[in-house]
C-alpha cells in the first residue's frame, strides 16, 4: 500500500531517555565528561522541570526526569560513530563496559547502559 504525503522527513532532532530524579549531575558526568558532549541552556518553561539536555558531534539527546522512572533496557537510540574502537577505549577508561555484538550485517557495534540502566547501541560502518 503506497500512502501519498505532503510532507517529508528531514532528520531526526533529538532523542530523549529518561532518567530519575536528581540525575542531573550522573548525566553531566556520562554524556558531558566521558563523552564531550556540550550541555544546552534548556528553555525556562522546560528547565523547571529537571533534566539536561546535551548536543556533540549532529547528536542531541535530551534527558528528561520521570518520576517513575525504569530503565529503558531494549529500547535504545542507536548512533552511528566514526572510530567506534576510540569510542570504546574512551569508555573503558572510564568504567563503563561496553558489549559487542557482530550479528548486524555491515556494521561493527557494541551495547552499553548510562548511569541509570538505559541502553545505547553504538555502531559503525564495517569497511569494504
Amino acid at each position: 500500500m503506497v500512502i501519498e504525503q505532503d510532507f517529508e522527513f528531514v532528520q531526526l532532532h533529538h532523542a530523549q531517555l529518561a532518567i530519575p530524579p536528581g540525575g542531573e549531575d550522573a548525566c553531566r558526568a556520562f554524556w558531558g565528561a566521558t563523552l564531550g558532549m556540550d550541555e544546552l541552556a534548556k528553555p525556562p518553561a522546560l528547565a523547571a522541570r529537571g533534566g539536561c539536555w546535551f548536543r556533540g558531534g549532529g547528536l542531541e539527546v535530551h534527558l528528561g526526569v520521570e518520576n517513575e522512572f525504569a530503565p529503558a533496557k531494549k529500547a535504545h537510540p542507536g548512533v552511528l560513530v566514526r572510530d567506534l574502537r576510540g569510542l570504546a577505549a574512551r569508555f573503558d577508561a572510564a568504567g563503563v563496559a561496553v558489549k559487542w555484538d557482530d550479528e548486524f550485517p555491515g556494521f561493527s557495534r557494541f551495547y552499553t547502559h548510562d548511569p541509570f540502566g538505559n541502553r545505547l547501541e553504538f555502531l559503525e560502518p564495517k569497511a569494504e
